[in-house]
């Protein structure tokens, strides 16, 4: 029988047992846009970009402004809303470009772009700046830039709500949820599948806002697809939706009423400038609706409703069987026995430096048992985890990690990166940065701008802050909770004073602005940063550095070497002719906002050096 206080009594019990790596899965949620498990298009966001009393004053405040001056000046209501109207139609061109009412912030242009839940808002955007291309080539590079966004957001934000109600459903169940589990798609090769299946929804559901009242109702049709695709990867898109509409075929209103319990969590977390939601109330939010779909899970296979049968992950629901668990996993794990450190390890300046820093000269044979010794090690601790039935068993479940298994085990974190990895990790993750800058400014202004004060194919930023990561912490890569806070003051140091430093060196010239935004430090660092910096740097330490490394392994150190002297070189070169003639201009330095002057004065907007 449904009961709704103890629902959230269930979920409150399971945000205490997992509360940091749920705050990771709302926090990342929050930055793709991609709602966490509530609904896959716009319209189940939870945050909004704080807003500064600039821009408020800026938009929408000046036209409000406008009409009560002209009450007060006794001005007819039929001009008043004829001046109004007027003002509207002015705004539109801008207001297209800021569809869903996005704002500017560190990485806004990614939130507003391409990760609000929807792909609609890059295809409004890249439309727009296409009718402004002047030339053949410029229309290229806009195609060519908002294909790959929209791949990123087909890959990334679009299959994140189901990683995020994987995780939540994996946590009301097990004492653990380890970091690796926002791969569990990836590691059982339905990843695409999954996307495929969220696509489809997204598009149904975006159609049927087209209706207003159908958008209302399909939201809370489609609102179990997240979870379906979570527990059955396997399952085809239109199965999904099917069974979402007979799991809530009487249950609307029902859930409806569930989400409007927390309005006013809601209240909160906007009186605290997103705070409480972003530290508990969406968290809590996520574990709430977790529960929600177990129920009506449970009556769904109750009743055999037609399709019920395709809800056949038991152990995301139940523990298994302790015999259930040995036979799994017991005669792989005595094959693998507890792993041995090797026997020949590094000494002298040399050890240090690899076990305070995790850096090598080359990977020589020594460092190949160290990394045997660590994948290893890795493995046995992740299975003797899933034996004890504190984490969910990968082995006993309907989809289990085959064929790919081997190369996936050498994605693990704690392991040692040699100098020329590290060299062409710095030249890959500033590449990587400048691209982003360079798309996201093309589809959104049809402009093609080289970001950043050098004129390369680089934004030292992100190479920089991505090699300090894993070399300064490396030491903290075992421990994730203390990873991420390390890396907020680790980024946030070098993001402040590479501010403060390009700005002593050239006369003031500011290469990105934050004043105005909610807790900024001298307008060089803001706590939205701070966050994005946090959640990237768990991305790069135990996702994106590991993957790429493993490829960067295999190229001969004949190659690799004048590779990395060339790029050293180039980028010397560039960084003093830079130092005299640094990178400026529109879109780079000159970002002023136009706005009333009486209003706000302008101001400018982030750009990376």
């Amino acid at each position: 029988m449904y009961n709704r206080r103890e629902l959230k009594h269930k979920a409150r019990q399971s945000l205490k047992k997992h509360y940091f790596i749920f705050v990771i899965v709302c926090l990342v949620a929050w930055f793709l846009g991609s709602g966490g498990g509530g609904s896959t298009s716009q319209k189940g966001r939870t945050y909004q970009p704080v807003q500064t009393s600039a821009e408020l004053t800026g938009s929408d405040t000046s036209t409000l402004n406008t009409g009560f001056q002209g009450l007060l000046e006794g001005k007819s209501m039929e001009k008043l809303l004829g001046g109004l109207m007027e003002s509207g139609l002015e705004k539109i061109g801008s207001s297209t470009k800021e569809f869903a009412g996005t704002t500017k912030g560190v990485f806004a242009s990614v939130v507003k772009e391409i990760s609000s839940g929807t792909f609609i808002e890059t295809i409004v955007s890249a439309v727009v700046s296409m009718t402004g291309a002047n030339s053949i080539l410029l229309l290229l590079f806009i195609l060519l830039s908002t294909a790959g966004l929209l791949l990123v957001w087909f890959y990334v934000a679009n299959v994140y709500t189901a990683v995020s109600a994987r995780m939540f459903l994996e946590g009301r169940t097990y004492e653990e949820v380890p970091v690796h589990r926002f791969l569990h798609f990836y590691r059982i090769r339905k990843w695409t599948k999954v996307a495929f299946a969220m696509l489809r929804c997204t598009i149904y559901e975006t159609l049927w806002w087209l209706t207003i009242v159908g958008g209302i109702i399909k939201s809370y049709s489609y609102r179990m697809v997240p979870y379906i695709v979570a527990e059955n990867p396997g399952i085809s898109s239109k199965e999904a939706i099917a069974l979402s509409r007979k799991m809530m075929d009487g249950h609307k209103w029902e859930c409806f009423v569930l989400n409007l319990t927390f309005i006013g969590w809601r209240i909160l977390d906007a009186v605290t400038m997103g705070i409480v939601g972003k530290l508990y109330s969406e968290p809590y939010r996520q574990a709430t609706f977790a529960e929600y779909y177990a129920y009506v899970r449970a009556l769904v296979k109750e009743k055999s409703i037609e399709g019920s049968e395709l809800l056949n992950d038991t152990y995301l629901f139940e523990k298994a069987d302790r015999m259930d668990l040995l036979f799994a996993y017991e005669k792989e794990i005595d094959a693998i026995g507890e792993p041995k450190p090797p026997k020949k390890v590094r000494t002298g300046i040399l050890g240090f430096i690899a076990d305070v820093f995790g850096v090598t000269l080359v990977n020589d044979k020594t460092e190949q048992d160290y990394d045997e010794f660590m994948a290893k090690h890795d493995v046995y601790l992740s299975m003797r985890g899933e034996m004890s039935g504190k984490a969910y068993p990968v082995r006993l479940g309907q989809y289990q990690r085959k064929g790919k298994e081997k190369k996936f085990r050498g994605i693990y974190c704690e392991r040692h990166y040699s100098i020329w990895s590290l060299i062409m990790l710095f030249f890959i993750f500033a590449l990587i940065g400048w691209l982003w800058e360079v798309s996201l400014h093309l589809v959104s202004d049809g402009e093609f701008v080289n970001r950043g004060v050098l004129y390369g194919p680089w934004l030292p930023i992100y190479g920089t802050g991505g090699v300090l990561i894993l070399v300064v912490l490396n030491k903290l890569r075992s421990k994730p909770l203390a990873e991420f806070c390390a890396t907020i003051l680790l980024c946030g140091c070098v993001e402040y004073f590479t501010a403060w430093y390009l700005e002593a060196t050239h006369g003031g010239q500011k290469w990105w602005d934050y004043s105005g935004y909610f807790l900024n430090l001298h307008g060089r660092i803001c706590a939205e940063g701070l966050l994005v910096f946090g959640l990237g740097g768990m991305a790069i330490v135990y996702v994106a550095a590991p993957f790429l490394d493993n490829f960067l392994r295999k190229i001969k150190l004949q190659i690799i070497v004048p590779l990395c002297v060339v790029l050293l070189v180039a980028f010397t070169a560039d960084q003093i002719y830079s130092g005299k003639h640094p990178n400026t201009g529109k879109g780079i330095t000159d970002y002023a906002v136009q706005l009333p002057e009486q209003f706000y004065s302008g101001q400018s907007i982030n750009t990376r050096c």
